[in-house]
């Protein structure tokens, strides 16, 4: 019984996300700067939490696709501005998802819904590699499954007349202003992020676990209000994955690239800055 009792209180956060989103990552008021995560635990692949983590990021992200993929579909379909809820409508549909996703799963997987935020946290030594990969791979595929499922709802014709809710560039745009668009975009979220979780604020008021999820949601909401006229606003390269295979048209395809590329860079950035700029880590005194 003793035993059963120990797998029940080490079971599911032996090997947890070291800085879920939304959940606070000190106990107590004395801050401690957190080791960073090992590129590789093996424990974590014996472990149920490691696959009931890649689940939990598997169904969020499918949900996300699901709504934010219909809502712009919706949008698409209406012949008049005033019978959608617009630009405007697309991004609170975004947001809100993240916001609500983020607060569900956050103590599970971290909440992450998103290649770009798990690779800017593994730039961060938040998590491991293995972690980041499998997380990667869970929400891909969670992605592809939302579309399939909207597509599945609107019929083939439908689905393919209304563009899928693949990102493209904008006609108007270049290659390099939706790279850049995509780059900037990810590096607001990348860097909310960061923020909102930092293990030093979370120690220091009891407050900012609970309100994380909140500035995140928010940040994708202000991204897509600006970069939807320009590329769609992927800033997450599940959701443009997810997306451009159920549509799978070449166009969608021709511009793939940079809903990759940007995403990673501006993660990469906001990695950079937070870890060097805003906590100057590599330049505290170790004792």
């Amino acid at each position: 019984m003793e035993g059963k009792e120990e797998d029940v209180r080490l079971g599911a956060n032996k090997f947890s996300e070291r800085q879920p989103i939304g959940t606070s990552a000190q106990s107590d008021k004395d801050y401690k700067e957190l080791p960073p995560a090992p590129l590789f635990e093996p424990g974590e692949l014996k472990s149920w939490s490691f696959y009931r983590a890649g689940i939990a990021e598997f169904m969020a992200t499918f949900l996300f696709l699901y709504i934010t993929i219909l809502t712009v579909m919706g949008v698409s379909q209406s012949k008049t501005k005033c019978t959608t809820v617009g630009i405007q409508g697309i991004a609170w549909a975004f947001g809100g998802m993240i916001f609500a996703l983020v607060y569900c799963t956050a103590g599970i997987s971290g909440g992450h819904i998103n290649p770009s935020v798990t690779f800017g946290l593994l730039l961060a030594r938040k998590l491991s590699l293995t972690r980041a990969v499998f997380y990667m791979v869970m929400q891909c595929l969670g992605a592809i499954c939302g579309a399939g499922v909207v597509k599945g709802f609107q019929g083939n014709s439908r689905y393919q007349m209304l563009g899928g809710g693949a990102n493209v560039v904008a006609h108007g745009y270049t290659k390099g202003s939706g790279l850049g668009a995509e780059i900037i975009g990810t590096f607001v979220l990348v860097y909310t992020v960061l923020s909102a979780t930092d293990a030093k604020r979370n120690a220091r008021d009891s407050h900012v676990p609970i309100l994380a999820p909140l500035p995140i949601g928010f940040a994708v909401f202000l991204v897509h209000l600006a970069t939807i006229p320009i590329t769609g606003t992927g800033i997450n390269p599940a959701r443009s994955l997810g997306a451009a295979i159920i549509y799978n048209k070449d166009h969608a395809w021709d511009d793939h690239w940079i809903f990759w590329v940007g995403p990673f860079i501006g993660a990469a950035l906001a990695a950079i800055y937070h870890q060097i700029i805003i906590r100057a880590i590599p330049f505290k005194t170790r004792t």
